[in-house]
Parts: structure tokens; sequence; C-alpha cells
């Protein structure tokens, strides 16, 4: 049950992104509403790299990346809206095929001592990963506001 319910939770979040930024298209991919923002094709990458982020800092042998310099370099370097797209896509079907091959045990043992999460059962990754995505999908609402468009309802 557990298990399916976080399954669940991740398809939500990811069902509520696509349908809050399925407005924009490939010609809005680098349109940021002040010069040092992010793009719109960054926002979706990043939002791709912390779900790859909470999983890795969840379930595996490294844990958090810290190095936010180098996620922030490497998501700069992206143009393309439709490759975020993929990219976001991709991070998530990872998340679920990790959750799936989760025992109910490990998603229930508590994450070890640290700065990010620490101490607290690795099934509540859902929660964070849920919020951090709610601020960008927010953000890119406004964003197709800016543009012109009418971005669909999240919850529909």
């Amino acid at each position: 049950m557990l298990k399916e319910r976080i399954i669940g939770q991740l398809k939500t979040v990811q069902k509520y992104f696509d349908n809050s930024s399925g407005c924009l298209e490939e010609k809005d991919s680098e349109f940021a509403p002040a010069a040092g923002m992010f793009t719109a094709a960054q926002q979706v990458y990043h939002v791709a790299q912390t779900v790859d982020w909470f999983v890795e800092g969840v379930f595996g042998a490294r844990g958090f990346d810290l190095n936010f310099e180098q996620h922030l370099a490497e998501m700069r370097k992206v143009k393309s809206l439709a490759a975020a797209r993929k990219h976001l896509k991709e991070a998530f079907e990872r998340a679920i095929k990790t959750v799936s091959a989760a025992s109910e045990e490990e998603l229930r043992a508590s994450l070890p001592p640290g700065p990010i999460m620490g101490g607290i059962p690795r099934e509540a990754f859902v929660n964070g990963l849920a919020d951090h995505t709610a601020h960008h999908r927010g953000a890119l609402t406004v964003y197709s506001r800016l543009l012109g468009k009418v971005p669909d309802m999240p919850y529909a």
C-alpha cells in the first residue's frame, strides 16, 4: 500500500506540473522575465534535476549532492524546452522505478542524520519533492501569463 501511495503521489506531481506548464511551446524555451533568471526550459530542467537529486539523496549510495554550483552550471546550459521536458519525464520514470524496487521496510526506514531530511522516513521525500515542484510550477504559470498564454488548471 505504501509503495502504491508514493507512486501515485509522484504521478500526481508530474501531472500537475505538466498541466501547469503545458501551454509553453518550444519557441518559449529561452523566455525569462528578467536577465539572470531561469528560462522556461531551465525551470523545467531544474525540476528534473531535483527529482533525480531527491531519489539519489534518499535511495542512492552517494546521498544528497550538495554541489549546487555544479547543478546550476549544468542547468544554465539548457536551451530547449522539449529536451528539458524529456529529461523531466525520464526523471519521474526513474523515481517510480526506484520506489517500485524498494521494499516497504526500506521506504519506512529513517534517513541518516544530515542537513537534508536527516532522520525522517524515506517515504517523506515525496512531500519535499511535491513542494519544490509546486514552487516551479507556479513560476512557470507566471511566465506563461507574461507571454500572454493561459495555463491549464493544474488539478484538472
